[in-house]
């Protein structure tokens, strides 16, 4: 038997109406707010993704599942989304569009890491971008929209954490100072630290190890480092949060694990998860279009993972329709009745289930029953001979004999019956 890859997993049926569910709460309010889907491929070129989230990040450094074509070419599975909608974005001349526009795709991604609760190889994001927009009023409005999302799933007690980074100007003496720090306790520090003190320093402070995150309790934070604008727009960021209502916490040492972040970042954490707690986390990147060869364009975004959210969410209870009819055919010319009439019932809107495998009626009963059908039509031979159908109502036990003149209308008899 070959099995699946580890940290690869399937999603069984009764596990997909949760998923359907999720994404089309998240879809009705993303095109509330005026975004547009986009479908992007999960492979791209390996350049792509080490010139955005950085040569020196955990991603591009040990994640990412990368490999060479049969023509030579360097791809990639995609990390994360952010990247792809801006290589789409410029590809496809998008900035000459109204602005700001606002785009969103949903999808999974590949990261190479420990599989873990709500975090596996393959996992899924909902990922929301704007483009051409440099207000904190939009950075507030995507955390608005985050929240929002989150708690139309059903995920309670959410908890918001921000920060600032700064701009390259600003962050580049924050980085000096930093490092210093981390070099001079370079020996406490993990193996992962130690390297990243070095080419990588804001890295270090997303470390999850509890050794490492007691050395950084005396780390100097970014905000006084931040030049005037930066800090003009992290005010705003915070004063438009307070007039929507929206409660906060700042987090000096919040980092990104993506280089191409810059001034507003945000977290939002859920309780329950453990230290992976993040379901949704994102920020600004003003810089990445013009770096990946685009016009100059402010950006900001975020992405809710699926799985946390999932861990999260509280789904209606029962979201895989059952059949609103199962047609129980008894014999060889039962069998072939029973198909058309399916098909029949089918495209005039009805959920029909029937069985081919020539069963005895108290099986049949038995599997609508476990189906959870509402009603049942039985055919059998002397059904057959009568040119008359049973109906029954498996909830009730009511039982009622239709001529085969009225199955056409079938549909509409049972839709009556269901709703009355």
């Amino acid at each position: 038997m070959i099995k699946g890859i580890r940290g690869f997993k399937d999603i069984l049926p009764e596990e997909t109406p949760a998923w359907s569910w999720l994404e089309s709460r998240a879809r009705e309010l993303l095109l509330r707010y005026g975004f547009s889907e986009v479908r992007l491929p999960i492979l791209e070129r390996t350049e792509l993704f080490a010139r955005s989230i950085g040569e020196a990040t955990d991603i591009v450094e040990k994640e990412m599942y990368t490999f060479v074509d049969r023509s030579g070419e360097s791809l990639t599975l995609r990390p994360e989304a952010t990247a792809g909608m801006v290589r789409a974005f410029i590809e496809h001349g998008l900035h000459v569009r109204p602005r700001p526009l606002r785009l969103f795709t949903i999808g999974p991604m590949f990261r190479h890491e420990r599989p873990q609760k709500g975090r596996l190889r393959q996992f899924h994001q909902v990922d929301v971008e704007v483009f051409g927009e440099a207000s904190a009023g939009v950075d507030a409005e995507l955390v608005a929209l985050a929240l929002e999302i989150l708690s139309a799933g059903g995920a309670r007690d959410l908890r918001l954490e921000i920060n600032s980074l700064g701009c390259p100007e600003c962050r580049k003496p924050y980085r000096d100072e930093l490092r210093k720090f981390l070099l001079a306790r370079r020996d406490r520090l993990c193996e992962d630290c130690q390297r990243r003190a070095e080419r990588n320093p804001l890295r270090a402070l997303d470390c999850k190890k509890e050794s490492c995150q007691a050395e950084f309790r005396e780390a100097p934070g970014l905000s006084s480092f931040l030049c005037e604008d930066c800090r003009e727009h992290y005010q705003a960021f915070r004063e438009y949060l307070r007039e929507a209502g929206i409660r906060f916490e700042e987090n000096i040492r919040l980092v990104r694990g993506l280089d191409y972040y810059t001034r507003t970042i945000f977290e939002i954490k859920a309780p329950g998860l453990g230290a992976q707690d993040t379901v949704a986390a994102g920020g600004r990147y003003d810089g990445l279009v013009s770096a990946l060869g685009g016009p100059e364009t402010p950006a900001v975004g975020f992405a809710i993972g699926m799985e946390r959210w999932l861990l999260t969410a509280r789904p209606p209870q029962d979201l895989r329709p059952a059949p609103e009819l199962f047609i129980a055919p008894l014999g060889e010319e039962a069998l072939r009745r029973a198909l058309w009439l399916a098909l029949h019932l089918r495209r005039k809107g009805l959920r029909v289930e029937t069985d081919y495998g020539g069963r005895s009626l108290k099986a049949l009963l038995r599997q609508a029953d476990r189906l959870g059908a509402r009603m049942v039509l039985i055919l059998g031979e002397e059904e057959l001979r009568s040119g008359r159908a049973i109906l029954k109502d498996l909830s009730s036990g009511f039982q009622q004999v239709l001529p085969f003149s009225d199955l056409r209308d079938l549909s509409n008899r049972i839709l009556i019956e269901i709703l009355f």
